[in-house]
């Protein structure tokens, strides 16, 4: 796995210990599920101050953010685009995740295991959005 981008780190530097620890478990998390499906590298980047995942490979996948925020300190939001189903097929697949509001924002509970399955389902789903495998779950 490549290095995280300075500015990446530089944002999650100002995160408390378990929104760190939460964002460096998804990381791992997306780059593990772009490489078993397949779709190669994904660009990591900062989008609307948020860190961002999406596939290199053009017309593959859609992108995944992650954020958070110290006046819900407890949660660690991931974000879809809106345009998507993404956020209404998790909310059917897993309605015991605390935050989803259908349409772009899901969020785990910081105070919780993290559901692993869960995001690696997030995440393969997000960045095969546009081949046939997204038709998985």
């Amino acid at each position: 796995m490549e290095h995280a981008p300075a500015p990446l780190l530089a944002l999650i530097a100002k995160w408390s210990g378990p929104a760190q620890q939460g964002l460096w478990a998804c990381r791992a998390i997306f780059h593990d599920v772009a490489g078993t499906a397949g779709i190669g590298h994904l660009d990591e980047s900062l989008k609307w101050g948020q860190p961002s995942w999406r596939p290199k490979k053009p017309r593959t996948g859609s992108t995944l953010r992650v954020s958070w925020d110290s006046g819900d300190p407890n949660h660690l939001p991931l974000f879809v685009d809106c345009k998507t189903d993404l956020a209404s097929r998790m909310r059917t697949l897993y309605p015991n995740l605390p935050q989803n509001d259908g349409r772009r924002r899901l969020a785990v509970d910081l105070t919780q295991p993290l559901p692993e399955q869960a995001i690696a389902h997030l995440a393969q789903m997000t960045f095969c959005y546009h081949l046939k495998t997204a038709a998985i779950g």
